[in-house]
């Protein structure tokens, strides 16, 4: 869905330069004052195409912009052509779409008949589900979420790190130092604390390391005694996994970890080969890749044993097989950025023609107040669902001191401490780091996510004390002509827009912004205009204004993975 209202600026300019749609598109703002205009063309771009200086540009293009019903001024202002629309028109048919469309407002066809893959969350078996997984976690699924709502089938991919050396060094851990069998009914607490004691054995003790890679060697072999301990620290990890999966509301088309492409690793090495692609190095088995100034590729270990590399290209050709995807999208933090240059390089040597449809979606690393990051080598790892826990408990004791009364009140707190902390995570742009601090983190005052969850309460409040039909029929869209009224409108028009941005950019804070806006110009429209009052024309109008502003609002937070609950 796009915005009518641009696409006819769009239109006309591209006409008049002869530049794309598209290039156009991408250029159009909204002024930062109303009195500028509904919605501006900065020249700078096209002095290059047009030798011109930016403001004799404006003027000329102000002369070859015809007005009508979808633009009724435009006003060259130095480097800029600022548009003005019709407002009533603007306010009809914004909010006539949305009463149209409901929860649909907003989303497209785009993607309809196009499949994306996303890969993301990812923790690793045996390992606690620690806050650093969030960030993967809840990114992937907002836009998981955003794909959707333009038509895209989307599967969410869960690909486990069930495999590796990791599980050879718990399992020399449990024999060093555990008691009788390793069965299921140890925790994830105690299987972190071996893996943090061997590995600091090992630092200590080199020679464990070789130990190590001999069960891991074993383990590839299928030796029993190593895959039943493995299959152990798998199924106790999933139960850990499901519990926090399930506080946040996320569930995944694919679960598969590294150990599912197993026994699809041979064709791949045999691809490798046949491509001429690998060498040997030092014992190692490798594809160089010096000549794009990057380290080698590892293939196989000194020991023919297997790394996740050689994993994630046969992940990578089982999904090409499967899916025939239109993207595929690891959202990984951006100290793998390395990697995945090695990645996408070695498939292009394979002369794989859909290299281009992958891409690494690369956030910022979570990090602690006093400026150290998340190990689970260490021990230094805060619990996912701990953290959960105690946003929902400062949320339960919130309610209790505000609203003793409110209804559902648990499941209220559940959904907006759970909603603090995704939105604390979707709120920032994804490749800037995030400090963890608990004060901030659980801060439930200004433009957070308890903000936007109280306002779509609020409204929802407003629309109970209505007892006319809903959405209101019938209504005079000239009666919205407040200033308040229209920066709201104004607001609910981008929307469309800023879905489309989100998934062309990867980038779930383009809606997180979105929505900050929409509440900040929501609440200024409520504090100064009287919802329902004895005017029965204007209360149907704004009434119909605020049905319309609970709609979006509700599809935003839906889009981030959110609740939305209707008291608060």
């Amino acid at each position: 869905m796009v915005n009518p209202f641009v696409e006819e600026i769009v239109l006309q300019v591209s006409k008049a330069t002869e530049m794309s749609c598209g290039d156009v598109r991408a250029l159009i703002e909204t002024p930062p004052k109303p009195e500028m205009g509904d919605y501006a063309l900065p020249c700078f771009a096209l002095a290059k195409i047009f030798r011109k200086a930016p403001h004799l540009i404006a003027e000329e293009l102000s002369a070859q912009i015809a007005t009508g019903d979808r633009i009724s001024e435009v006003r060259p202002t130095g480097p800029y052509l600022n548009f003005f629309v019709p407002k009533t028109n603007l306010v009809g048919e914004t909010l006539s779409a949305v009463f149209e469309q409901g929860a649909d407002y907003g989303r497209g066809d785009h993607g309809v008949g196009k499949t994306v893959v996303i890969d993301f969350s990812h923790p690793n078996i045996a390992k606690p589900f620690g806050i650093h997984h969030l960030r993967s976690t809840v990114i992937g699924n907002a836009l998981r979420n955003i794909y959707r709502a333009l038509g895209y089938e989307v599967i969410g991919v869960n690909h486990l790190g069930d495999w590796g050396s990791q599980f050879a060094k718990l399992i020399l851990a449990w024999n060093y130092w555990g008691e009788g069998e390793l069965t299921a009914d140890i925790t994830i607490q105690k299987l972190l604390e071996l893996y943090v004691r061997i590995n600091e054995e090992i630092e200590d003790n080199p020679k464990l390391e070789q130990e190590a890679r001999d069960w891991f060697r074993r383990l590839e072999d299928g030796d029993e005694e190593a895959v039943r301990m493995w299959q152990v620290c798998v199924d106790v990890s999933f139960k850990e996994f499901d519990r926090v999966y399930d506080m946040l509301g996320i569930g995944f088309e694919s679960i598969a970890g590294e150990s599912f492409y197993q026994d699809k690793m041979p064709a791949t090495l045999d691809q490798l080969r046949v491509k001429g692609l690998l060498t040997e190095s030092e014992g190692a088995t490798i594809v160089d890749l010096e000549k794009w100034d990057m380290p080698p590729f590892i293939a196989l270990r000194s020991d023919d044993a297997t790394l996740y590399g050689t994993r994630d290209l046969a992940a990578l050709e089982y999904r090409w097989k499967t899916y025939r995807f239109e993207k595929l999208l690891y959202v990984v933090d951006v100290a793998q950025s390395l990697y995945f240059r090695q990645l996408f390089q070695v498939l292009e040597l394979m002369e794989y023609d859909w290299r281009k449809k992958c891409a690494h979606v690369q956030f910022g690393r979570l990090r602690f107040k006093d400026g150290s990051g998340a190990s689970t080598r260490r021990g230094n790892v805060v619990f996912l669902e701990d953290v959960l826990n105690r946003a929902i408990e400062l949320t339960r004791k919130i309610i209790a001191d505000k609203n003793p009364d409110l209804p559902n009140s648990d499941q209220i707190a559940r959904d907006v401490g759970i909603g603090a902390i995704i939105f604390a995570d979707l709120d920032s742009k994804r490749t800037r780091d995030i400090v963890f601090d608990w004060d901030e983190v659980l801060n439930f005052n200004g433009e957070t996510g308890p903000y936007l969850q109280y306002t779509h309460a609020r409204y929802c409040s407003v629309l109970r004390r209505y007892d006319g039909t809903l959405p209101p029929r019938d209504i005079d869209f000239a009666l919205l002509n407040e200033p308040e009224a229209i920066e709201v409108v104004k607001c609910l028009a981008r929307f469309p827009g800023q879905i489309q941005k989100a998934a062309d950019e990867y980038e779930p804070s383009v809606v997180t912004t979105l929505m900050i806006e929409l509440c900040t110009v929501a609440n200024r429209f409520y504090n100064a205009r009287q919802v329902i009052s004895e005017q029965a024309d204007l209360t149907a109008a704004r009434v119909a204004l605020v049905y319309a502003i609970k709609t979006v609002l509700a599809s935003g937070l839906t889009l981030l993975g959110m609740k939305t609950p209707e008291q608060m």
